[in-house]
């Protein structure tokens, strides 16, 4: 399944641009200084860790030059005042690409640095390129399809949040020893490590996406477990009092790929207690600071809220199907760090446990498994890793 779909008119101009780029780049001086190109989200936001990461060398490295690629369908750019911001399929962006010294992306080259690269990707020799992944690994078993291949083949370096996921990715993945490296969680360097709220009131509610509803119709996903489960629980009496007696407020993020159903979840909202923001809307980095608590059922987002020491809640509506059609990398009976709910009662149950008091996560000492460093020094390892230091 392929995340974006180009038009049949499209791959005759890539190719043409990208044949051009390669020549130019050829014939062109050196490089004053390295070039360093940085893409995540597929183009589509300023999220994650390599946005984070992006602003670190912007600011920080000024021993190199530093572009960030984005979908020209977004403008993001403008309201954010990225520099160097270049459009992804652009000559400019194959031009670049094969002049990069490095690469970092979040998801794919495929998508976050240059389009439809999968097939010629063994022309770039040069670029050293680095997958520093949206979130850290450990609920959904990676999901390789035929045009990711060549590309993980050709990505010389996966950084790693702790040892933990580096197992994950040299026994899980397959990728091998020498290309695993373990600086730490770029974006983490937005937080602060052990920082609970004072009082839970602002809850973040955040569900991931199952490929196997992406080609339903919308009469089959409104009858799916998923949005089902959604909606009993925010409809729910006993929710609604909660709401009211400790003057909660639910913010629900809804996952891009749930787009096409976003008209469904816009009726949950609830005055001013429970709001539907679509991801388009929301600025994640922002909303894992700002919310007191999360309500999930698989995102890797939770891996941010156990770092700060906040509360979570995993509602596993459907545990059997995804162990079954996906699988994970967790033990979802015994690895979890935070509370477990199959059902709305007892999503309920906990988190009336948790606002009448329990605003820490008691799974918090589980973080120094999963987390090698709290500090905030992880883009630097990063890119003193592989750019290497800045000359003195």
């Amino acid at each position: 399944m392929r995340l974006k779909n180009s038009k049949w008119y499209e791959s005759p101009s890539i190719i043409l641009k990208m044949s051009v780029a390669r020549f130019v780049a050829a014939i062109l001086p050196g490089n004053k200084k390295p070039i360093v190109l940085v893409g995540g989200n597929l183009g589509e936001k300023y999220e994650d860790n390599a946005s984070v990461f992006h602003t670190y060398l912007v600011e920080k490295r000024q021993d190199v030059k530093t572009y960030w690629m984005y979908d020209k369908n977004f403008n993001y750019v403008q309201s954010e005042n990225i520099p160097n911001a270049v459009a992804l399929g652009s000559f400019k962006n194959y031009l670049l690409f094969f002049r990069a010294d490095y690469t970092f992306h979040g998801h794919s080259i495929l998508y976050d640095i240059a389009p439809d690269v999968d097939k010629y990707i063994h022309l770039n020799k040069k670029t050293v390129m680095t997958h520093v992944s949206h979130g850290i690994e450990g609920f959904k078993k990676i999901l390789i399809q035929p045009e990711d291949k060549p590309l993980l083949h050709r990505t010389d370096f996966f950084n790693c949040a702790s040892k933990y996921e580096r197992d994950i990715k040299l026994n899980g993945w397959k990728v091998p020893d020498e290309k695993l490296i373990t600086t730490g969680m770029a974006r983490f360097d937005r937080l602060q490590p052990d920082n609970p709220s004072k009082e839970v009131s602002n809850i973040l509610l955040m569900m991931t996406w199952r490929e196997w509803l992406i080609d339903l119709t919308e009469e089959e996903f409104l009858e799916s477990d998923y949005f089902r489960c959604m909606v009993d629980l925010l409809n729910d009496p006993e929710l609604r009092k909660l709401i009211v007696s400790y003057h909660l407020n639910i913010k629900v993020v809804l996952h891009p790929f749930m787009k096409t159903y976003e008209e469904y979840f816009k009726p949950l909202q609830s005055g001013d207690h429970i709001s539907v923001i679509t991801f388009d809307e929301a600025i994640i980095k922002d909303e894992v600071i700002d919310a007191d608590m999360l309500l999930t059922d698989y995102t890797s987002v939770s891996w941010d809220f156990l770092y700060q020491n906040k509360p979570i809640i995993f509602y596993m509506f459907d545990q059997d199907i995804l162990e079954e059609k996906r699988g994970t990398y967790l033990d979802l009976d015994e690895d979890l760090y935070g509370y477990k709910a199959g059902n709305t009662e007892a999503v309920i149950n906990s988190l009336e446990r948790i606002v009448t008091g329990e605003n820490k996560n008691p799974w918090y000492e589980k973080a120094e498994y999963y987390f090698d460093y709290f500090d905030q020094d992880n883009c630097r390892r990063l890119a003193d890793e592989v750019i290497g230091p800045p000359p003195k």
